[in-house]
Formats: C-alpha cells, sequence, structure tokens
C-alpha cells in the first residue's frame, strides 16, 4: 500500500471497507504488524469494541502499539486531527508512521456526520508530503450507503475484500464544500447580540443559561473559555459585533456565535497555530474541549455551534 503511492506523494490515505470482524482482521492486523516489522510507530484509534478485538489478536505485539478509543477522543471529528493524528505523528517526524483511524463508526448522529465528512477530507490537506498513512475503516454493513460513498470522495485509494483500487470518486474538495452546510435555527434559544467591550457580558451570558440547562465543574468552565474565545473571535476578525445564542437539545446545552467574518483556511482550528492568530488559536480550543463542533462560513458570514453534554 506504501510503495504503491510514495513515488507520487509519502502521504497515503485508504478506506478499509469491511464486512464482519473477519475481513477488519484480514487487513488491519497486516498493516499493523508490519508496520512495527519496520520498525515504524503505530496508533489505533478505533472504537473500544474493534480495540479489544485487535488487542486480542495481536497479543504480546498489542504492548509496542499506542491504542485510543476513537468514541472519547475523536468524539468532536474537529478534534482527531490535531489531538489524535497529529498528537501522535508530529513527535515521529522524519519518520513513517501507521494510524488505523475509525471516525465513522454505527450510532453517529446526523447532527455529527456532516463534522464526519470534513474531517476526513481534511486529512487530505493536513499531511501532504508526509510519510505517514492513515487506514479509516468503515462497516458497510452498519453504516448507510451514502457514507460509504461519501468515503470514496475522500478517500484517494479503497480496500475491501477484492483487494486494493483507486478511487475514481475522490474529490475532498467538493466533500469540504458539501459538508459546509448552512445550520438549522434552533426551536427557542436565549439570544444576546454583543459589540465592542461586551466581552464578558456574553461570556457570562452563556455560562449563566448553561449552568441554569445543568452543565456544571469542569465541563461548565470549558464552556466559559469556549464563549470568551468565540466572542473575541467576533470582536476582533467578525466585523466588531455578533450574535450568540444559547439553548438545549437532546440532552446537550448548544451554543452558537454569529458574526459577518469569513473562515478561508479550511484547517482552522486544526493544527499548530500562529500564538499571534487569535482567532485560529479560539478554534483549536473550541475543537479541543467541545463535544462536537459544526461550522458553517461563506462571504456573508461564519456560524461556529458548539455542543456539551450535560
Amino acid at each position: 500500500m506504501d510503495t504503491a503511492t510514495a513515488e507520487l506523494d509519502p502521504f497515503v490515505h485508504p478506506a478499509l471497507f469491511y464486512r464482519g470482524d473477519h475481513e477488519y482482521l484480514q487487513a488491519t492486523l497486516p498493516f499493523i504488524r508490519g508496520g512495527l516489522a519496520a520498525g515504524e510507530p503505530v496508533a489505533v484509534a478505533v472504537p473500544e469494541r474493534n480495540l479489544r478485538l485487535l488487542r486480542t489478536w495481536l497479543g504480546p505485539l498489542a504492548s509496542s502499539v499506542c491504542f485510543l478509543d476513537m468514541t472519547r477522543e475523536g468524539r468532536n471529528p474537529g478534534r482527531i486531527i490535531p489531538a489524535v493524528l497529529r498528537a501522535f505523528a508530529d513527535p515521529h517526524e522524519g519518520r513513517r508512521v501507521r494510524i488505523v483511524g475509525e471516525p465513522v463508526w454505527p450510532g453517529r448522529s446526523t447532527t455529527e456526520y456532516p463534522a464526519c465528512l470534513q474531517h476526513e477530507a481534511l486529512v487530505n490537506l493536513a499531511f501532504p508530503g508526509r510519510a505517514v498513512t492513515i487506514m479509516c475503516p468503515y462497516d458497510v454493513e452498519a453504516l448507510e450507503p451514502t457514507v460509504v460513498r461519501d468515503a470514496e470522495t475522500t478517500h484517494p485509494v479503497l480496500l475491501d475484500g477484492s483487494g486494493l483500487r483507486v478511487s475514481d470518486a475522490y474529490a475532498p474538495e467538493r466533500a469540504i464544500r458539501d459538508a459546509n452546510r448552512v445550520l438549522p435555527d434552533p426551536r427557542r434559544a436565549e439570544v444576546l447580540s454583543f459589540g465592542g467591550g461586551e466581552l464578558a457580558r456574553a461570556r457570562e451570558f452563556a455560562v449563566g443559561h448553561a449552568a441554569r440547562a445543568g452543565l456544571r465543574g469542569e465541563r461548565l468552565d470549558d464552556l466559559r473559555l469556549i464563549a470568551g474565545e468565540l466572542v473575541a473571535n467576533s470582536l476582533d476578525h467578525g466585523g466588531g459585533r455578533g450574535v450568540l445564542r444559547v439553548w438545549t437539545e437532546g440532552g446537550q446545552v448548544v451554543l452558537d456565535v454569529r458574526d459577518a467574518g469569513h473562515i478561508t483556511d479550511p484547517l482552522a482550528g486544526r493544527g499548530p497555530v500562529d500564538p499571534g492568530r487569535r482567532r485560529a488559536c479560539g478554534l483549536l480550543v473550541t475543537n479541543l474541549l467541545s463535544d462536537l463542533v459544526r461550522v458553517h462560513t461563506g462571504e456573508g458570514g461564519t456560524t461556529v455551534r458548539v455542543y456539551f453534554t450535560v
């Protein structure tokens, strides 16, 4: 898999379409063992059930693999590139690394899925030119057919029971545009329009409503920080004003900030940033601490929406 494309780009990003445990193991075990045999760092970030499966079949080799539960570490798809993939790959720069990353699993909600699609497309922009192979398994028996078709647009190489092939549908830029969906308005929300000098007021407005909805402790502190970062972004880069909304939905506190800015860097908030670029830092903090982040941006303005499970 690596040598087939290394002459074009050392970065390799295959989707694995599997049916059942046998096909899953038939592809992932040789991939992991091959990396270990070659002296390459290997990470496995998949749902807990598949973690247990791989640990069992790897036996003593499992101690040489970095295992991460993707349902925790990647619950917010916007967190996966900075906190899972880059967090593992960057310390090994100059060496090829192998990662099994499963960001889409049965049970992902329709609200989460566009962020998953966006993530998979953005992986192709985050690692070109680097000696990194990221295999992304997809359970084709349990996932919707549209999800599998989307995977063909976000992965240049496809692997299934019949072998390895190039994806004729590969079009990550189109997938990024498709994931940039207008976010539906809430049925009911507390709304605050803010301008210059009102950062503290806006932050406490969000915290007060979140606390009344049941958010507590460290998670409430995280929301306070994120609300402050997003409002500051609007004041500094979004036209100097914006609208903050807070509401509850399906056992979650949801907060969004709308302003007149336009995010033109699709990887904003997903990688190393210049500390002087406050907007990028704020988005990174938002991705790292939230349970889900959805963004819609364009020339008409930007909405950043974050979710916290109560």
